[in-house]
């Protein structure tokens, strides 16, 4: 009781509040830009944390990313342009009800349910993560092993595109993390002379890189949206109360389903929003309606993604195995803080977890005031010129990644992986898949080679202990799935494809 007490009087202090409520309002209004993504609001507040406390810093990408991923949903519903790729599952849906004279329905659904799929998600992230540190407790280094092993196997198999194609992306990621000296043996590797590269690549302008830098060469390389026309909303929660009681079903199945993808490594709130609105659809008494403005899968998709937001923490705190992009950039602050993510910390740090809880259920009980306001103010926002934007974002990301180390060869790494970032996404490589490799690179090879180490050369511990061979089948399972749906699809028999 005394921890808890001790978390609301860290959550209640002057500068934890002004963060939360500054960057709440600051993800709102980068979410409802189109074109840029929760990822990048998270990735340009990272510099922003080096002079916050570690509660407040946290509070600021929690915060934020939740915000995000909520206003995303208001350029989909007015100019049928998802503000975040989280949004594009059901653009077409919630566009098809503003052109029925529903605008503030869809509007309502999106906020609402965004709102209760978080308290969803949040209480999940009560409920596991405590329960799996106990049980991670026991692990070693052959289980850490495979946990990030499984993880990396993970995205590849989730992502949309091809899996082959995302274990590409992931081995480049691995490839990456590989430069520099910071490997067991202490030996450069990858530098080609330069000292530069001696410390290897910097996991956040990297990230600032791929995300950022990427999405504002995807955005000035399409047209301007067009302008969104001045209109006066009416009541945004109007009838929500009554389809929260008439879909059930919807809402508690897209909770689930957000649930269980955002703990996926690589999964993310994009991913649970397609699937569950795919569910929606399939599971639907009346699927014909689907497209013509219905509200039932925009109910279940909107309370999937922000489920999937909170859950997504649940690997990151207790693995350091990021849980989707977002979780990625946070593992980076928590190490910079102090609040190295790991079993020990719901228990060393009790109450900094407790704190976090807490601020997860405030971010999304102030999305609803904040979301209205954020809806009634939508025109003003969505009407900012992308010319007077994207300069501004190209500079915060430059002096960002400058500040991390006082080096301005990271600005030149931030430039370099933005290019990556834009090409891969351009050739259906997906860019998560080379985040998480970069980010797990070093934790991969560090527990690989302390395992062998500990075993003498041999190989056998890493089958032998119960819940690592465990592991080992359903990793080396996952690896071998893309060479078998490529085989399935080569059999004699099957038609060509055109």
């Amino acid at each position: 009781m005394s921890t808890f007490i001790e978390a609301i009087w860290m959550v209640m202090a002057p500068d934890v509040l002004i963060a939360i409520l500054l960057s709440a309002i600051y993800g709102l209004v980068v979410g409802s830009l189109p074109g840029l993504s929760a990822t990048m609001a998270t990735a340009l507040l990272v510099p922003v944390t080096f002079y916050l406390s570690p509660i407040a810093a946290i509070a600021t990408i929690i915060t934020a990313s939740a915000m995000a991923i909520f206003s995303g949903d208001i350029p989909g519903c007015l100019l049928r342009i998802p503000g975040t790729p989280a949004s594009a599952a059901y653009t077409d849906e919630a566009y098809a009800m503003t052109r029925k004279g529903q605008a503030e329905m869809a509007l309502g659904i999106c906020l609402w349910f965004s709102a209760l799929g978080g308290v969803f998600g949040t209480l999940s992230l009560i409920l596991m993560a405590p329960l799996l540190a106990e049980f991670a407790l026991s692990f070693s280094t052959y289980e850490y092993f495979w946990l990030a092993v499984l993880g990396l196997m993970c995205a590849t198999v989730v992502a949309r595109s091809s899996p082959v194609k995302a274990l590409a992306a992931m081995l480049l990621g691995l490839l990456v993390s590989c430069i520099g000296i910071e490997n067991p043996a202490g030996t450069p590797r990858f530098t080609f002379g330069f000292t530069d590269l001696l410390g290897g690549i910097e996991v956040i302008p990297a990230l600032v890189g791929c995300f950022a830098v990427a999405e504002v060469m995807r955005a000035m390389a399409v047209p301007e949206p067009p302008p969104l026309p001045r209109r006066k909303f009416g009541s945004i929660l109007a009838g929500q109360w009554k389809l929260t009681k008439e879909y059930p079903k919807q809402q508690a199945r897209g909770n689930i389903v957000g649930i269980i993808i955002g703990v996926l490594p690589g999964a993310g709130a994009d991913m649970a929003a397609w699937v569950s609105y795919a569910m929606a659809k399939r599971f639907s008494k009346t699927p014909e309606k689907f497209g013509t403005g219905h509200p039932e899968g925009l109910i279940e998709a909107g309370a999937s993604n922000n489920a999937s937001l909170a859950s997504g923490w649940v690997p990151s705190l207790l693995f350091g195995i990021p849980g989707d992009t977002i979780t990625a950039i946070a593992i980076g602050v928590l190490y910079m803080k102090g609040l190295n993510p790991g079993p020990t910390l719901f228990t060393e740090k009790a109450s900094s977890m407790y704190a976090l809880y807490i601020i997860f259920m405030l971010g999304n009980i102030i999305m609803i005031p904040l979301g209205i306001i954020m809806i009634r103010l939508a025109t003003f926002v969505l009407r900012a010129k992308r010319y007077a934007i994207m300069p501004v974002i190209v500079l915060l990301c430059a002096v960002g990644s400058f500040a991390t180390g006082n080096n301005l060869f990271l600005v030149f790494t931030v430039g370099a992986f933005g290019v990556i970032g834009y090409m891969m996404e351009k050739n259906g490589f997906p860019v998560a898949a080379l985040v998480l490799g970069i980010v797990m690179g070093s934790m991969v090879e560090q527990h690989f080679i302390t395992s062998l180490i500990k075993s003498d050369g041999s190989m056998l511990p890493f089958f032998q202990r119960p819940v690592s061979a465990v592991l080992a089948a359903i990793t080396i399972s996952l690896l071998v799935w893309p060479l078998a749906v490529w085989l399935w699809r080569k059999r004699p028999g099957q038609p060509v494809a055109a």
